[in-house]
């Protein structure tokens, strides 16, 4: 299996007034193409901030993070940005659509920000709305959706640019137990597809979904199984 992530070392920490705080405590971790892991840990344990780093959202205060064999952890902020839109969909709980716009055209953003021309990122965005079963639902502004549907718009623009790994937070966080259930089997087909997929959760029936658990606790890695 070809490697994807590779972290080593890595320790994030946080002033506050005169103290310290570890939010991260050398941590080191390897995740290859193609794997389903799940990020565990009670509120405070580091899963998020863990999370922000993979995901190049944030950069350790020390240690060395290479994704897709490039060392991202000493990038500068545009560095990032570019390797965030190029490598990585985001999923979040909150499903952060913007609200003005169709479902086609919130998938759409990040190949707007690819510099892609309108009619091809309208051909991917409606091909990818396919692929989650929203065709139906590509002129439909966020409010017209249930909230299973914005979740897998979500999904949908996470995978419009063809990412080397999606990042999941907490994705099924505002939703009730059947479309959880229903956002969950996606994301094992799309794992079935090839995807690389992290996710990251407080939740013991999600977390089970996934094909390996790390659990941290205290910026520790408490335990790292095969589920």
């Amino acid at each position: 299996m070809q490697e994807l992530i590779y972290a080593e070392n890595i320790s994030k920490k946080y002033r506050m007034g005169e103290e310290e705080i570890y939010a991260l405590r050398s941590i080191s971790i390897r995740i290859y193409r193609g794997e389903y892991v799940a990020f565990m840990g009670p509120s405070g344990s580091g899963k998020s901030t863990l999370m922000n780093i993979i995901g190049c959202l944030d950069t350790p205060t020390s240690g060395t993070y290479y994704l897709a064999g490039k060392n991202v952890s000493r990038m500068s902020e545009s560095e990032l940005a570019e390797v965030r839109n190029k490598e990585i969909g985001f999923v979040f709980q909150t499903f952060n659509l913007l609200p003005r716009t169709t479902a086609w055209e919130n998938v759409a953003l990040p190949l707007v920000y690819a510099g892609v021309r309108l009619p091809e990122r309208k051909r991917r965005a409606l091909e990818v709305l396919a692929s989650v079963g929203l065709s139906d639902r590509a002129n439909h502004k966020p409010n017209e959706l249930s909230g299973g549907q914005r979740q897998r718009v979500a999904i949908a623009r996470a995978l419009v640019n063809h990412p080397s790994m999606i990042v999941a937070d907490e994705p099924t966080g505002n939703l009730d137990t059947k479309t959880s259930y229903n956002i969950m089997q996606l994301f094992g087909e799309l794992h079935q597809k090839g995807n690389t997929i992290i996710l990251v959760t407080h939740e013991e029936n999600i977390a089970k979904y996934a094909k390996r658990i790390v659990r941290l606790r205290d910026g520790l890695i408490e335990s790292d199984s095969s589920n």
